[in-house]
């Protein structure tokens, strides 16, 4: 999950010596370049002068993981709170000056970074990333800011306490990671978020806002050299190093698990899952398309056909593979009428366990690797949308060309591959959480603990 508290501001990059190394299929005769700044920021970027926008993505190490144990939520208040004004500028004049351009900026604390978004006119980009600059160098954490953001969290988790999907994503990452930081709620809780101080805030920006850990994407109708100038004078001044808490390698719960939690509402909510393929391993892109059979998205998958349209179960359901810098997980979830949830918990694990034992048919394969194909195309169609597939190519570690081969790879998946890894991802079974009315889908399986397993870390 990611917890985030968008704000209009802006983010910066670097000034670049720059190496062609790839083309963005959805963008004609457009190229990815790696930019290194005069300053030695380094960017990947794509120049594109058809509309006049800037798009930039951008990530620090550490996120939600560097939250203090004792008070989780602390990323989530600094990315709300980062936009509230800076240096000599309040809120309101802060804000003022974002909307005066048409200035778009949003900080956001997901598990493993801390990231940030910025798009302006092109005219605008001065302005636009000199304000990024003071949000990241000079935050004010006024104390009226800070009281009225804290309230609006507050807020947040007390309608999120009654809505049943988030009670059923939040103890399914209990469950599967127990006391290891993915376990814990990076949106805070009603204990931890009122004892967060300024000093924590601060302390975050100091720690976690640095140079060596910083991810930067940039698509728009800029040239190099200007870019370049306008990431050095944006970044240039942060410190060289971030000190980062090293969060360890951990391997989610093993299924069979089963946890209900009762809540009297109209629908009964089902989350599922278990232990993942980490992107860094051989197995993930059959993995990738084995999960697409399965429950992935479309109207195609073999999960939305048995529960939805065979047997009127749930409107929707749906899986996907979660990548995360000290583990892997898949992860899904479904909601049905309460006197019904029995039967869908019981037909998603059975389309699981067949799944593990028989893997996909070829025309499935053939199938789904057309799908991954064209949403790609899709996937990248707007500035943006670009700016953040290459953002997520850099956190993962992928080569710069990587979305040009993508389907290759995509391509060379085999039946043998797919059936194998059906087997590694679904053999074990499901992580289920159920959250609703109805007991009926509680029963723990027989051979599953009736409590969670601790995780345990890969050494």
């Amino acid at each position: 999950m990611t917890y985030s508290l968008t704000r209009r501001a802006v983010l910066g990059g670097a000034s670049l010596a720059i190496a062609t190394l790839g083309s963005a299929p959805s963008f004609a005769a457009t190229k990815i370049q790696r930019l290194l700044s005069p300053g030695g920021i380094e960017a990947w970027f794509v120049q594109e002068a058809t509309v006049p926008l800037i798009a930039m993505k951008y990530a620090f190490g550490g996120g939600a993981s560097q939250d203090p144990a004792e008070k989780p939520g602390v990323g989530h208040l600094v990315a709300g709170l980062l936009g509230e004004g800076s240096g000599d500028l309040d809120s309101k004049s802060f804000n003022e000056r974002l909307d005066r351009r048409a200035i778009e900026l949003s900080f956001t604390s997901c598990r493993d970074q801390f990231r940030g978004s910025l798009r302006m006119l092109k005219d605008n980009k001065d302005e636009a990333f000199g304000l990024l600059r003071m949000a990241l160098t000079s935050p004010r954490f006024d104390a009226p800011d800070v009281e009225r953001i804290r309230a609006a969290v507050l807020s947040t988790l007390r309608r999120d306490s009654t809505d049943p999907s988030t009670l059923a994503d939040r103890k399914f990452f209990e469950v599967a990671f127990n006391d290891h930081p993915y376990g814990r709620q990076a949106g805070g809780t009603f204990e931890s978020v009122p004892k967060i101080d300024v000093a924590d805030l601060k302390d975050y920006v100091r720690r976690v806002i640095a140079e060596d850990t910083l991810k930067i994407a940039v698509v728009g109708d800029v040239d190099p050299e200007t870019l370049g100038k306008l990431l050095d004078k944006t970044f240039g001044s942060l410190p060289a190093k971030a000190q980062l808490t090293e969060a360890a390698d951990v391997v989610a719960a093993k299924p069979p698990q089963r946890v209900f939690i009762p809540l009297d509402v109209p629908q009964t909510v089902v989350s599922f899952g278990g232990p993942g393929v980490r992107r860094r391993e051989p197995d993930f892109m059959a993995a990738d398309v084995v999960n697409q059979i399965l429950g992935g998205a479309g109207r195609s998958s073999r999960l939305f056909r048995e529960v939805r349209e065979k047997r009127g179960l749930a409107y929707s359901v749906r899986e996907t593979l979660l990548c995360i810098d000290h583990s892997a997980l898949f992860v899904g979830n479904t909601g049905t009428r309460a006197d019904r949830a029995g039967e869908t918990v019981e037909e998603i694990d059975k389309q699981v366990r067949r799944m593990a034992e028989e893997g996909p048919t070829q025309q499935e394969l053939d199938e789904a690797k057309s799908y991954l194909k064209g949403s790609q195309m899709l996937a990248l169609d707007t500035s943006s949308k670009l700016a953040h597939a290459l953002l997520q190519c850099q956190i993962d570690k992928l080569p710069i060309d990587y979305i040009e081969k993508r389907s290759a790879l995509v391509d060379a998946v085999t039946l043998e591959d797919a059936k194998k890894v059906a087997q590694r991802l679904w053999g074990q079974g499901l992580l289920t959480v159920i959250v609703g009315r109805s007991l009926q889908a509680a029963a723990q399986p027989a051979a599953a603990p009736s409590a969670a397993t601790p995780a345990t870390p890969v050494r």
